[in-house]
């Protein structure tokens, strides 16, 4: 009987919400292709090549578009290296769906997660902010966030009970070496050294944490 509500129900919903579920979705999209954009950029350029409107291009959205949800350079890079954070510790869980695993695949994991182009990204970021004062605090709170989710991953999987003396100070020691593995692999390709050492720390850890 009179007019259509601007508000008309659409599937006993409105059509006002209707329209702005794909808009939700489109705006989830452009940050994930940011996120994406911006580690991918960071492995390849570097800080210094990295800026705003790059990773904009290489997302395919404006630079606008890219402040919108992101204001500032250091926001957009500090929410890349969480992202990637993220990423590895989806991967490394997938890797072991039912939990704890054979003590030598979860070294080789966690080893491939520092030797590749995810843990490039984040180092670029960390060498930015050894310089960069408005950077440094960010990423040093972040660092510390994702150091502590790495380790307990790492504890899980390797069934290791930190109750004992010395266990938790172990599985720092892989995490620490596995870190370095990642740093040596950035010049040359490290590969059959890395397995011998891969071999050797998972002979460590049976012995020290059975």
């Amino acid at each position: 009987m009179g007019g259509v509500n601007a508000e008309e129900r659409v599937g006993g919903r409105t059509a006002g919400a209707t329209d702005r579920v794909p808009k939700q979705d489109r705006s989830r999209a452009t940050r994930q292709r940011l996120l994406a954009a911006a580690v991918a950029c960071l492995a390849e350029h570097g800080w210094a090549g990295s800026t705003v409107q790059v990773v904009a291009e290489r997302a395919g959205v404006s630079r606008g578009a890219a402040q919108h949800h992101f204001p500032t350079r250091e926001d957009l890079f500090t929410a890349a290296v969480e992202y990637v954070a993220e990423e590895r510790s989806t991967m490394l869980r997938d890797l072991f769906p039912d939990g704890a695993g054979d003590r030598r695949a979860v070294v080789t994991a966690i080893v491939d997660l520092f030797t590749g182009p995810l843990f490039r990204a984040a180092l670029h970021l960390w060498v930015a902010a050894s310089n960069e004062e408005q950077l440094r605090s960010r990423v040093t709170e972040l660092e510390a966030k994702v150091g502590r989710e790495t380790h307990r991953i790492a504890v899980d999987l390797l069934a290791a009970d930190e109750s004992r003396p010395g266990v938790r100070e172990t599985v720092q020691g892989l995490l620490d070496m596995a870190r370095g593995l990642g740093l040596a692999n950035l010049l040359t390709d490290d590969g059959p050294r890395r397995e011998r050492v891969v071999a050797q720390w998972a002979g460590l850890l049976d012995a020290a944490l059975d």
